[in-house]
């Protein structure tokens, strides 16, 4: 950008220069021909491999615009063309005809399938210019992944699911564009915290945006089964049943129709489904649902809560092995029969009971399961410590501190089960925990998730490299080979998606709605990480991709995205709805709302007090499906509450153990003149304090127009 800016003002000194001496010549002579300025580049995200914006004003959008189809051999190219008029027919109100022909037409968005096999399977080149917008690909594949560019070429509002007014212009860019990694996956834990279908389908069209090409499904833990398998139905009518702070689940699992609805629709974003599917541990829903995978033949207990590290199948003597070796066989055959995708994922982390000869058991009997179904097995690291599949793929989620290790005395296990992987020729999906791990909070503000691997900031989580995320600290002596690297993963966890995540929920009000959760943990993150996987490393750039990623922001809002604004990144547009969802302070004439003397007793009458920051004035907003939130202190984990559940003016506001009963409920509404007045949803009255006294009760009035009533969101 440096470079540019001496260019414009040369132009313009020259353009004044040319209208000075045009007032000199005879009116008979010819003017000058105006400078031609180009655009700034557009701000795509992943950064292309090559991009450069041309002259003229672009490419306009009209209801008549065809999108072109050129005629191919691959069947899913005109299903491109249906998708991208489908994409744009909301904001637009535009239903653009979609047009197959053997030559390209003018005036058209042109999708052509056929072009070199050079590009490879996700390679594009994207011309704009005032005659149209071409896409060139060698397949369909190729012609998704430049959709995802082309809607970045528009206007922010085209993501709005309602009629805008645009104009609609393409900017004019020419691009040439490949992906760095053929696996570039998020991961979504589905097990701790059930998403339904709709939830999971809204995550998988947000994550093809930044062109993610593979969904981890984790379908099995300790908190649930997701799964049906029906030789077992036992697993989803018992092991359904419950998630991390949820119990008595009735369909809390994706039927066998319902999980091939979900491959099917991936299938259509062009994302592989991985199927994860977690042993030796994280396998109590199992041992709950089977009680031959037991020691003692008898089916453990139901756990909705939040520890790890806690169940193992039992596989101490021959009968046992021989009864995990018959479930998992009659598992993995399942769910390997509704999945076309190459990989089933096998777990094999957190094991801290299981001998060296049990895990060997496990990882023998669930590779055999796999590789019986023509499926590569894939894996935590740690299943590297015992015998594997060459080309098997193990997914790394150590971190710097493992790395600070390699070469030393001390190294840890982590390092020699990745040694032990590489030499039985495995593959690497690279996500470290301290960069690509979405539940890590971002600040001290994060209302969800946890902070095992500290704070997890946009910048941490987009400065690192495949390439030395298993070397030492100076980014030597990596343990995988480049060429072993098949690509990177977000892992979204949701074991703490859950307000107060540094205390167990004791309400599952404290729990936003699952895509409210995944939204606000991976953007903007997941876009950062995307970009690692797709653009080439010599455009790495935390700089130049804030400030790119500034004017997503803006796209986010418009397709009602409830992301994070990472204050250290240049927003365009301010958030919206998102802007709530976290820890805050509220105050009004001067003082905060406020728990006194950090009490945690139930029923304590909150007050207003001078503002001094302590956790007792800060409440952790959560956002419940209606748009109201109900509001957790962060000192003592109760929620604020009309005491009793009153209707009457002047009843009190207290704190009281999390019910998300409608007495917790709060809408939030901009006031005039500044602040937001806070409502009961219960009574309809409003959040008043007092006076501006230190000390003054807060209780619920009815709307006066008074400053006492307005709340600065801090």
């Amino acid at each position: 950008m440096r470079s540019t800016r001496p260019r414009g003002r040369r132009i313009a000194a020259l353009a004044a220069l040319t209208l000075t001496l045009a007032s000199l010549v005879p009116t008979t002579a010819t003017a000058a021909p105006k400078p031609t300025v180009k655009a700034p580049a557009p701000a795509v995200v992943p950064q292309p491999v090559s991009q450069t914006s041309l002259s003229g004003s672009g490419f306009t959008l009209t209801a008549q615009t065809p999108v072109n189809v050129i005629a191919s051999s691959d069947p899913d190219a005109a299903g491109v063309g249906t998708y991208l008029a489908g994409l744009l027919a909301p904001a637009t109100g535009y239903t653009l005809p979609v047009t197959t022909t053997s030559q390209p037409v003018s005036q058209a968005i042109v999708l052509n399938p056929n072009g070199a096999s050079t590009l490879g399977a996700e390679g594009y080149s994207l011309s704009s210019t005032g005659t149209g917008v071409t896409v060139t690909a060698h397949g369909a594949q190729g012609l998704f992944r430049g959709v995802q560019t082309l809607r970045q070429l528009l206007p922010a509002a085209i993501e709005s699911t309602s009629v805008k007014p645009g104009p609609w212009t393409v900017a004019p860019v020419q691009i040439s564009d490949n992906a760095r990694y053929s696996y570039r996956g998020v991961m979504v834990d589905v097990a701790r915290r059930f998403f339904p279908m709709d939830q999971l389908k809204r995550y998988i069209d947000q994550a093809a945006m930044y062109k993610i090409n593979t969904l981890h499904l984790h379908l099995t833990d300790d908190q649930g089964w997701r799964i049906a398998i029906g030789a077992i139905p036992s697993l989803t009518t018992i092991g359904a049943s419950t998630q991390s702070g949820f119990t008595g689940g009735t369909n809390w699992y994706y039927t066998a129709a319902e999980y091939q609805e979900i491959v099917a629709y991936a299938k259509s974003r062009f994302m592989t489904v991985v199927p994860e599917i977690d042993g030796p541990g994280h396998i109590n829903s199992a041992l709950a649902s089977v009680p031959n995978l037991n020691c003692d033949d008898q089916p453990s207990p139901l756990y909705s809560g939040f520890a790890v590290g806690i169940s193992l199948y039992c596989l101490s003597d021959p009968q046992h092995v021989s009864n995990v070796s018959d479930f998992l066989t009659t598992v993995i055959d399942t769910v390997a029969s509704m999945t076309p995708g190459p990989y089933v994922h096998l777990g094999g982390d957190e094991t801290p009971a299981a001998t060296p000869s049990q895990y060997a058991a496990y990882v023998s009997a669930a590779s055999s399961a796999v590789t019986s179904q023509g499926k590569t097995v894939m894996g935590w690291h740690q299943l590297g410590q015992s015998t594997i599949p060459a080309n098997s793929i193990m997914q790394w989620w150590g971190s710097d501190g493992d790395r600070s290790t390699i070469g030393t005395s001390y190294e840890n296990e982590n390092v020699h089960f990745v040694r032990d992987a590489v030499q039985q020729n495995a593959k690497f999906v690279m996500s470290p925990s301290d960069h690509a791990y979405l539940d890590m909070l971002y600040d001290s503000s994060t209302p969800y998730g946890q902070d095992w691997q500290g704070h997890v900031p946009l910048s941490r989580a987009y400065d690192w490299d495949p390439t030395t995320s298993t070397a030492k600290l100076d980014g030597t002596g990596s343990l995988v080979p480049a060429d072993r690297i098949a690509g990177v993963e977000a892992a979204l966890w949701t074991d703490r998606a859950y307000a107060g995540w540094h205390r167990p929920a004791t309400s599952t009000s404290q729990f936003p709605e699952p895509y409210v959760y995944a939204e606000h943990m991976s953007f903007p993150r997941l876009p950062a990480i995307a970009e690692i996987g797709w653009s080439p490393r010599s455009t790495h750039n935390y700089t130049d991709f804030s400030r790119r990623l500034g004017t997503h922001g803006a796209r986010w809002s418009a397709a009602g995205i409830e992301y994070y604004a990472a204050p250290d990144v240049p927003w365009s547009t301010p958030p919206s709805s998102s802007s709530l969802i976290g820890v805050h302070t509220l105050t009004t004439g001067g003082k905060a709302l406020d728990v006194p003397g950090s009490s945690g007793a139930l029923d304590t009458q909150l007050d207003t007090w001078a503002l001094h920051g302590g956790n007792n004035q800060k409440w952790t907003f959560v956002k419940q499906s209606d748009g109201s939130y109900i509001l957790v202190n962060v000192a003592s984990g109760l929620c604020a509450d009309v005491s009793h559940g009153s209707l009457s003016a002047g009843a009190p506001i207290v704190q009281w153990t999390c019910s998300g009963t409608t007495n917790q409920q709060w809408q939030v509404t901009p006031a005039a003149g500044g602040g937001h007045t806070v409502t009961s949803v219960k009574s309809g009255l409003l959040l008043t304090t007092a006076s501006t006294a230190d000390g003054a009760l807060v209780t619920q009035e009815p709307a006066n127009g008074s400053a006492l009533q307005r709340w600065t969101i801090g």
